[in-house]
């Protein structure tokens, strides 16, 4: 079995030639100089070392063992503790954060490749970060100068976690429906009284301290999402100085047993009348909730892709190393007994399908941090508000896409090592376990697809589409040499055909509401293909301009050939699954299924 490693040389390739970080970073004042390309690839370097050589050895060991829940109390696996605060004493926790709080303020773009080496490492060891950091984004954005200032040096440290206590027991993606109760106390507190389930690290031995944030509803408030409310609620009061008061009326009732993340505690979290805080405004809860949803949605995206290439890894080595029958073409090795299976057309199909794939992902969520920090620290308004829509029409995407093909990757990587494949020792069978999640939860990737289609495009009749579109035309026209050509080409198409299928969704969607349903899955794939063809084009170009002299770059070529002749095609597919129309979902009644 592999031993995972940080793919560092790939994710320079994506960040420094294909993208050019260091010259956004410089364009953007917002950032006030706080990282150039130097340092990020040092920190890179440190990153690539923590996460391969501290947290990925404890993948499968807290896999095993999984976190552990006696009276209230959850344990995490041998290892992640020690690991955690080595985690957090670089500061890593707090890699994003507002600097005036104690956190380095580093770019999202930097924070991607970050996150990747994270997941790849161990995803039940991430989830504790990547919540504690969505939690401090919500806070950051909407919490009051005291609570910020009492919070949030904790949370960067890492000497404080952080949760979001969402989804009840009969509300998960119907929020509106809430039950939980948050009462106004005399201090401008509030008692907050509730059971939250599937709550991510919300108790564990990681930190000193862990901070809530629940959506509750006021007494009189409004009904359905408009009435909900979002409230800091700490396991322990802090007081005035900064120290630990009591305990607070929050507990752990009990951890789910999971198919994978066994590592991380998934909880049911019982609110009896617990001190909360009120973050923002009354009843708008769910506004500073979705502040940090496209943080947190491209952070579990990027599960699958770290989850991806972590599979890639061990069946290459694999593949490599595994003899089995001889090659169609005659012995490769004909001193053995048989070929590495590596020689076979359908393996080289997998491992291909694999690799291109998971750098089309790796290079579209680099693209998506872009534009959250064009968003976040560009001064031009007209800038920031094209950032500001591309990060709205391809977050969904980025979710839901990056997690469907990490998934269809893992089980390629499972099927290359055949029945040992299925076997625990290697770890695959892991990997498929734990990236399965990745597709369900932070908003299941049909819920993403309905927001793409529906929200994303055709509520405001493709215009957010048409800045991507032309985003990806003004490349395709500047880019008319005959040496791109074979790259260019099919980008064109496919561009041509994504237009012509987002119009035909508005046109039908007008006097038909179930073609925004029945469209979206398919059209969400078709969209996701589109926009890896145009990241494999980008990358296309600098490997040419690189010359045939170096073998990556001639393998990158390689890579994108094999995507477009050979991934690219399943648009088609997909385009007429949704030409096809919702009439033939509605034929049968309910009693007929």
């Amino acid at each position: 079995m592999a031993e995972y490693q940080a793919p560092l040389r790939d994710i320079r390739f994506v960040l420094n030639e294909v993208f050019e970080a260091d010259k956004l970073w410089q364009s953007l004042p917002g950032l006030n100089g706080a990282i150039d390309a130097e340092m990020a690839d040092a920190m890179l370097e440190e990153a690539g070392k923590i996460t391969s050589q501290t947290i990925a050895p404890l993948n499968r060991s807290g896999d095993e063992e999984g976190a552990v829940w006696k009276d209230g109390v959850v344990t995490t696996p041998t290892g992640f503790k020690e690991a955690y605060a080595t985690y957090a004493e670089g500061g890593w926790v707090g890699l994003g954060g507002n600097p005036e709080f104690g956190g380095m303020g580093m770019p999202k773009t930097l924070g991607v490749q970050v996150e990747e080496m994270l997941y790849g490492a161990n995803s039940s060891f991430a989830l504790y970060i990547a919540l504690t950091a969505g939690s401090t984004l919500a806070l950051d954005a909407h919490g009051s100068e005291e609570l910020k200032r009492k919070f949030l040096p904790n949370m960067y440290a890492g000497t404080w976690a952080g949760t979001m206590c969402l989804t009840e027991p009969h509300a998960g993606t119907d929020l509106g429906i809430i039950r939980t109760r948050a009462v106004p106390e005399a201090d401008g507190s509030y008692s907050v009284t509730g059971t939250k389930i599937f709550i991510t690290g919300g108790e564990h031995d990681l930190t000193e301290n862990i901070i809530h944030l629940v959506l509750a509803k006021l007494p009189d408030a409004p009904a359905g999402p408009k009435g909900i409310s979002l409230f800091l609620v700490p396991k322990f009061l802090v007081n005035e100085d900064g120290s630990l008061g009591e305990r607070n009326s929050v507990t752990c009732g009990s951890i789910e047993h999971k198919m994978g993340i066994k590592g991380s505690a998934t909880c049911v979290m019982n609110f009896d009348g617990a001190r909360g805080y009120l973050i923002g405004e009354l009843n708008k809860g769910l506004n500073a909730m979705f502040t940090m949803m496209n943080y947190e949605r491209l952070s579990i995206g990027i599960q699958g892709i770290g989850s991806a290439e972590a599979s890639y890894q061990s069946a290459v080595e694999y593949a490599r190393e595994r003899i089995q029958s001889r090659a169609p073409t005659g012995a490769v090795q004909p001193d053995k007994a048989a070929d590495p299976i590596i020689v076979h057309p359908d393996v080289r199909r997998m491992l291909l399908t694999m690799k291109a794939m998971t750098e089309g992902s790796r290079a579209f969520s680099t693209y998506v941090g872009m534009q959250l920090d064009i968003s976040k620290f560009a001064e031009d308004e007209a800038i920031r508000k094209k950032g500001e829509d591309l990060v709205a029409l391809l977050t969904p995407v980025a979710k839901a896409f990056f997690t469907d093909i990490g998934f269809e990757s893992c089980v390629h990587g499972q099927q290359v090592f055949g029945g040992h494949g299925y076997i625990r020792e290697w770890g695959q069978e892991q990997l498929v376990r734990d990236v399965r999640i990745a597709q369900i939860y932070e908003g299941t990737n049909g819920i993403q697809a309905l927001d793409l289609m529906g929200r994303k495009t055709v509520a405001n009749g493709g215009a957010f589409f048409q800045v991507f579109a032309d985003e990806i035309q003004g490349f395709i026209d500047a880019n008319g040499d005959a040496e791109l050509a074979e790259f260019v080409q099919p980008l064109q198409a496919a561009l041509t055909n994504l237009r012509e299928l987002t119009a035909y969704v508005i046109e039908r969607s007008a006097s038909n509401p179930n073609e925004v349903g029945a469209a979206s899955v398919e059209y969400l794939h078709t969209f996701g293909y589109t926009a890896y063809a145009y990241m494999w084009a980008r990358m296309a170009r600098v490997a040419l301009a690189a010359g045939e002299d170096d073998g990556f770059y001639q393998g990158k070529l390689s890579t994108a050939r094999f995507f477009f002749k050979r991934l690219l095609p399943r648009i088609h597919s997909l385009s007429e699954s949704v030409r096809a129309g919702s009439e033939v979902l509605f034929e049968m009644d309910a009693s007929q299924f």
